[in-house]
């Protein structure tokens, strides 16, 4: 049985994941090819990341809230700073009001998120509900593709960026949960949540 991490250790991988995250997130944004590349665009990965986090903490919600909330924030400035080391963009990116709207958004995201991770592994509805809400926000996002089919400045795009979200979605579902009956729940519980997720999406402003 795997022994849980520590609050120091906890600490040190928010810190480091998000560091990593956002390094990675932008290197994989300008060296990947379309339609792979396109994922490090994505916010669903990150609220993903969030979820690794929390199931890596295993047990306390409130340390994998913290620590995937201060992972999440962390990566925003690692994102710009990498953008701003390998193109030279400009460096005041790292304190624009759309920089501090991203952190705020991962501090809810990874809040959110972190605790699904640790629900994944707790007994009743939660281990249901966990692995249905990092799938809903891959199918949410699939979702504002979807609305974006027809769409001249767009073209065949969408359908593919779609078609891999719903993909990373049964993914992990099929990943976290433990029995082919937990799977299938969370999947029932996905798709609702999946609605309301785009609502949210649509009310922040993304089309």
């Amino acid at each position: 049985m795997r022994s849980e991490p520590g609050n120091r250790h906890v600490a040190l991988a928010a810190v480091l994941g998000g560091m990593l995250l956002g390094s990675v997130d932008f290197l994989w944004i300008k060296y990947l090819p379309y339609p792979v590349g396109n994922l490090g665009n994505s916010s669903a990965v990150w609220a993903v990341a969030a979820f690794c986090f929390g199931c890596w903490v295993r047990t306390g919600q409130l340390r994998a809230a913290i620590g995937a909330a201060v992972g999440l924030v962390i990566a925003v400035p690692s994102y710009y700073v990498t953008a701003a080391l390998v193109q030279g963009d400009n460096w005041s990116v790292l304190w624009a009001p759309t920089s501090l709207l991203w952190m705020c958004f991962g501090v809810l995201a990874g809040a959110l998120f972190g605790v699904a991770g640790v629900w994944a592994r707790a007994p009743g509805w939660r281990r249901v509900v966990g692995p249905a809400l990092p799938a809903a926000v891959l199918f949410a996002e699939a979702g504002l593709e979807i609305r974006r089919i027809g769409d001249p400045n767009h073209g065949d795009d969408p359908i593919r960026d779609a078609l891999i979200r719903i993909a990373l979605g049964l993914l992990v579902l099929a990943l976290a949960g433990r029995t082919n009956r937990q799977r299938a729940l969370a999947l029932v519980a996905a798709l609702p949540l999946a609605l309301a997720g785009l609502a949210a999406f649509l009310l922040a402003g993304f089309r």
